[in-house]
């Protein structure tokens, strides 16, 4: 195995997410496999993030952890996901099927035809998205209003989240008064 054994020492990693194998969308705890920098293999991050989908670029501080039943696993103590920023992790992203109107074809066409720009074309210009072949009138404002409802979802997800760590948060240092 490449990769050290299971350390308790705080490391960094970061890269894009291959695939999301669980989440949580109640307590946001996430099991993620990661392409991350340095590791030959893809490798297991757990952790919590409000959302996150395939193509996303995390980066996560944490520790190796060495799991009885799945084996050697980065635990995550603090986890960001940004949206991707190369043309294959922006259409990872776009054919996971979170946006309603996009599947893996239709990711890979808006790749093509618009490139590193697609998610600017999609907020901005979405009337250009018609320039691609397949997508007209109807699945255009499927695809708008799809990036529109993610967006609302992802904010709510996030805030929502923040708010049940001030709370954990507050009744653990309350405990502590005790």
């Amino acid at each position: 195995m490449a990769r050290r054994a299971a350390t308790n020492a705080t490391e960094v990693l970061g890269g894009p997410v291959d695939r999301v194998t669980f989440h949580n969308s109640e307590n946001g705890f996430c099991v993620l496999r990661v392409k991350a920098r340095g590791q030959r293999d893809l490798i297991t991050v757990i952790g919590h993030a409000a959302m996150i989908s395939a193509g996303e670029f995390v980066q996560a501080s944490g520790a190796w952890v060495n799991d009885r039943t799945h084996g050697v696993q980065f635990r995550a103590s603090f986890l960001k996901a940004t949206a991707p920023t190369t043309v294959e992790g922006i259409e990872k992203y776009l054919g996971s099927g979170m946006i309603r109107g996009i599947g893996p074809v239709y990711a890979k066409k808006l790749v093509r035809a618009f490139g590193e720009s697609v998610f600017d074309i999609i907020e901005q210009e979405p009337s250009r998205l018609r320039e691609v072949t397949g997508i007209g009138p109807k699945r255009a404002e499927r695809i708008t209003a799809g990036w529109a409802d993610q967006k609302v979802i992802r904010d709510h997800a996030v805030s929502a989240q923040q708010r049940r760590r001030h709370v954990a948060r507050g009744a653990h240092l309350q405990n502590l008064r005790r």
